[in-house]
């Protein structure tokens, strides 16, 4: 880069500058500056043989008031005419000016690139730096598509110097970080990965750096740099720190070229064998290096050799492939645990989390849990003991887990409340995995709810109800231990929500003992009732039904308990609604009747546990590989499985609607009705009455009446409708990850963009009346490049052509680049269906195939048909909905704020009529409609009721068929 001389310095800016820093106040600067404006106005309008020292002093002043905070209307021309001039400092100015204050949109961008590529073609070093540090500097889609294709000519060409390889290599990939789809992979891509063998270091810097994030999207293309990078990595770290005196940084020769080799190294799996022994020893360089004396004592030094270290630690790690290397690596990080610098604390933990998980030094990894738990402990900085607990749970077998468990619970009792949940998670999680007898288990999750109540969530009290449960041999030892828990003079309510369940369930096992016989059970549990909230005290009173079923002998009392005034004329209506209705049922049913309505709960079936998804969604994304790696112990015995029951099998913020059991064996008599019901079900004791019609209205002749939108392409009506092109599923990929969650947000709307992401977004317009439906498809080119083979089609998984039939007109195989094109579906519902169609979209951008898959947004309840009716008829027609297998019940917590208007419009937009006046409690909502299909109609009920202290909502649906209510209770429960 040339100098600038003394003769070039610009005494006016120099002024200028100084009489702004002068200004006493606000005024007196807009004074001085409007006053400058006016003058370089002026000059610029009255001076035409103005000289380009004199333009680059004024564009110069521009800049500065620019940089001061004011906006600047003219200029941007002189600045411009300054690219053409030959001398540097001009030509720089102006690119200065340019790179601060024009925008892609400029009307100047024309001139601006003309004067770019007339430096790029200058072959005059300086220039072609400044015109590449402009292009980086800017950076917009339009500077890409005008050099992307020029750039790495001049990067790979053999007359380019070192400086302008280094600003080349850069400028391209800011380029590829904005724009991938403008940089076209080509030759280059081969003569490129050479530059790591440049002889100049800057120049393989540069280089690395780009390579790098091309090998992440386009590893086969960069493969070769592996070995390239192993030779050059070997050459750096074998070097003494005087061989490569530029590049030394405080005697550690080119740390940032060897994190940077080393990254790029994590791009690809370990290299054959012959290249694999040279890096072998590179890496072992690296370790045996970190162990000698320091030859400086300042930070810097130990900073830079650290970097180093720490990144071929990470190299180490992700080939997983040499134990050797593992172990040496895993002793090395037990070294820095104890350091006096908290950010290698850190550093260490966090790294071993990740060793932890390989097979190979897992078992060096627990020759350190001493210090880990010292650092737990005594750690003052609070992200480094979280990294502790991390690497404990990582670190966690069946033949540390008693010690861990119980370090953790120890710190739990003084952990910083921001942990303290993810640490209940973890010993609730590690106590289920490595449980040695189900006893430890039960006494951990009690021991838990006793330190950390506040912070043990639904997931970890269901969990272990479901274990007791499933757990013939617990059960007893379960009902004692939480007897004696239930004791103590302060208990959580967490505690007393798990107490009313298992001793609801399995009190009887326990009342042998006069210590803890019925009454004193009952005693005991109500001595806690009126200190809970109203779900615990739901919970506690379907308890109490229970112990008349177990322990006759309590009936009066709890009789008595249901018959009080508090209960029965109880202001919350869930309460008033179960004491009304136990005290009937066990006033007017049989011995043989309760019993078969109270019996035990059935275990529950086994899925994977959400107390192990939950802490997933907790720490990210990213974190799912390390909580739930491949390392299995073989001696572990995971309670249950290590599974749990779907939210829908266990749905309730208490146990309590299960604990009724009536879904599993309604009485012959009239049945009491699930909790689920609330208080439309108060007539539930009255006689059968007729269930009136739910036949159809007359149907419409829908498709003829829709009134498409205008096409975008005059192919769209062109073409001749046509059945789709069905592929098996077999024939196309997986959908994308995302697609579940794209269905969703249409559950309860017909418009919208279902897809996009930086070559194609995919619109969505669709109508449906009765049985029927047509959708509008808009596929958008978002680039500047024609999609060529362009194929959307649908295709109907499993048995789904029985169940839909969906008619697809062709679209133009051609999509040119910013146009949009259009797709017609026509639809009919032939039966219920569970599974919506997939759309599969294949096309070739750039010569590289694409495809992609996305659930098309046909759900069931876009054939409701909306249905008014009047309270009477629907609480006869809920009634006679009333088998078990017809209802389908899901308490959820609140995803999103709970605002009535925003309910009532999602529920509208699921396609029921919302009835007023029909619901006691005018907050919840009642909705009812018929599900049309060619075979048959399907009625369907529905109450929502949300719970705005606790933040939660209960759903009940009944429909005349099992599969529809389930599947419609799932959909509409994941829009709240």
């Amino acid at each position: 880069m040339q100098a600038v001389s003394k003769g070039d310095g610009m005494r006016g800016l120099a002024v200028f500058i100084s009489d702004i820093r002068n200004c006493k106040s606000k005024e007196a600067e807009i004074k001085r500056i409007n006053k400058e404006l006016a003058n370089i106005r002026s000059k610029f309008k009255g001076d035409k043989a103005l000289d380009g020292y004199s333009k680059k002093k004024y564009v110069c002043k521009l800049l500065f008031i620019f940089l001061l905070g004011h906006d600047i209307d003219f200029g941007h021309m002189e600045a411009v005419n300054l690219l053409s001039s030959n001398r540097y400092t001009e030509k720089q100015i102006g690119y200065l000016f340019i790179s601060v204050l024009v925008n892609s949109n400029s009307e100047l961008i024309r001139l601006i690139n003309n004067a770019i590529k007339n430096d790029l073609a200058s072959h005059n070093p300086a220039f072609m730096g400044l015109a590449l540090h402009c292009i980086a500097s800017v950076g917009s889609r339009e500077m890409a598509e005008a050099f992307a294709g020029e750039i790495p000519k001049v990067l790979v060409a053999g007359d380019t110097m070192d400086s302008v390889k280094q600003s080349a290599a850069l400028c391209l990939l800011r380029l590829y970080r904005t724009s991938p789809d403008l940089v076209p992979m080509g030759d280059w891509t081969s003569r490129v990965v050479h530059l790591l063998n440049d002889q100049h270091l800057g120049v393989v810097t540069a280089a690395t750096s780009l390579i790098t994030t091309l090998a992440q999207k386009n590893p086969e293309e960069f493969k070769t740099s592996v070995s390239l990078a192993v030779s050059r990595l070997s050459r750096i770290v074998t070097s003494a720190s005087t061989d490569l005196q530029d590049y030394t940084y405080y005697f550690v020769p080119a740390p940032w070229l060897s994190v940077k080799l080393l990254r790029l190294l994590q791009c690809y799996p370990p290299p054959d064998p012959a290249v694999r022994g040279r890096l072998t020893e590179c890496l072992e360089t690296i370790l045996n290096k970190a162990q000698e004396p320091p030859k400086s004592k300042k930070v810097q030094h130990s900073n830079a050799k650290n970097a180093v270290l720490f990144e071929a630690i990470s190299l180490i790690i992700h080939h997983d492939s040499e134990p050797n290397l593992l172990v040496r690596a895993c002793n090395q990080l037990g070294q820095f645990l104890q350091h006096r610098e908290t950010n290698l604390r850190y550093l260490a933990l966090e790294s071993m989390c990740t060793l932890a998980s390989s097979e190979f030094s897992h078992e060096a990894v627990k020759t350190h849990i001493d210090t880990v738990i010292n650092a737990l402990k005594t750690e003052r900085d609070v992200s480094v003991r979280q990294r502790a607990a991390d690497l404990l749970y990582a670190m966690c077998d069946r033949s540390n887990a008693k010690q861990i468990v119980s370090e953790m619970l120890r710190y739990l009792e003084t952990a910083d409340y921001a942990i303290r949940e993810e640490i209940v998670l973890k010993v609730a999680i590690l106590a289920e995995k490595y449980a040695v007898d189900y006893s430890w288990y039960v006494d951990t999750i009690l021991n838990l709810i006793r330190i950390a109540g506040d912070y043990v969530s639904e997931e970890v009290w269901y969990r272990v109800l479901q274990i007791v449960t499933n757990r013939d041999d617990v059960q007893g030892y379960a009902a004692k231990t939480v007897f004696e828990a239930l004791q103590a003079p302060a208990c959580h309510e967490n505690m007393v929500k798990v107490g009313g369940y298992i001793l609801g369930e399995f009190g009887n096992l326990i009342a042998g003992d006069p210590r803890s016989s019925p009454p004193v059970q009952f005693s005991l549990l109500h001595s806690k009732f009126h200190l809970c909230s109203v779900a615990t005290r739901a919970l506690l009173l379907s308890t109490y039904i229970k112990f008349i079923n177990l322990f006759p002998e309590t009936k009066a009392t709890i009789q008595g308990v249901l018959r009080a005034g508090s209960q029965l004329r109880n202001a919350d209506v869930e309460l008033q609604q179960r004491a009304v209705e136990y005290l009937t049922l066990s006033s007017v049913a049989s011995t043989d009747v309760l019993a078969t309505v109270l019996e035990e709960m059935p275990p529950f079936p086994e899925r994977e546990s959400s107390i192990l998804a939950k802490l997933k969604r907790k720490k990210g994304p990213g974190a799912a590989s390390a909580l739930d790696d491949g390392r299995r112990d073989p001696s572990s015995n995971d309670i249950n499985g290590g599974v749990e029951p779907t939210p829908s099998t266990v749905s309730t913020p208490s146990p309590s609607a299960d604990l009724l059991g009536l879904r599993a064996a309604p009485p012959p008599a009239a049945p009491p009705a699930s909790a689920g019901a609330g208080n439309l079900l108060v007539d539930v004791f009255d006689g059968p009455a007729a269930q009136p019609s739910l036949g159809p209205t007359p149907e419409e002749a829908f498709l003829s009446e829709l009134e498409p939108p205008a096409p975008e392409s005059p192919m769209a009506l062109l073409a001749d409708p046509a059945p789709a092109a069905d592929p098996g599923p077999e024939d196309i990929g997986p959908p994308i990850p995302e697609a579940d969650e794209l269905l969703n947000k249409f559950v309860c709307k017909n418009n919208g963009v279902l897809f996009e992401n930086q070559l194609l977004q995919i619109g969505v317009k669709s109508e449906f009346r009765q049985n029927l439906g047509r959708m509008y498809l808009f596929y958008g080119n978002k680039t500047s490049v024609q999609f060529q083979n362009f194929s959307p089609t649908v295709v109907h998984p499993g048995d789904l052509q029985t169940q839909l039939a969906v008619q697809t007109k062709r679209v133009a195989a051609q999509v040119d680049g910013g146009a949009q094109v259009q797709q017609v579906l026509n639809i009919e519902c032939l039966r219920d269906f569970l599974t919506p169609p997939l759309l599969s979209v294949r096309f070739r951008y750039g010569g590289a195939p694409q495809a992609l898959t996305l659930k098309l947004p046909v759900t069931i309840n876009k054939f409701f048909q909306p249905t008014e009716m009047a309270a009477q008829d629907f609480f006869q027609r809920w009634k006679q909905l009333s088998l078990p297998q017809q209802e389908a019940q899901k308490i959820f917590k609140a995803n999103h704020p709970m605002d009535a208007e925003v309910t009532k419009a999602k529920l509208l937009g699921f396609g029921s009529a919302l009835l007023d006046n029909v619901d006691p409690n005018p907050e919840n909502f009642v909705g009812a409609g018929i599900i049309q299909t060619k075979a048959l109609q399907v009625g369907c009920l529905l109450r929502l009721e949300p719970n705005a202290q606790a933040q939660m909502y209960r759903l009940t649906l009944r429909t005349s068929k099992e599969s529809v209510s389930r599947h419609l209770c799932e959909l509409l429960a994941q829009q709240f």
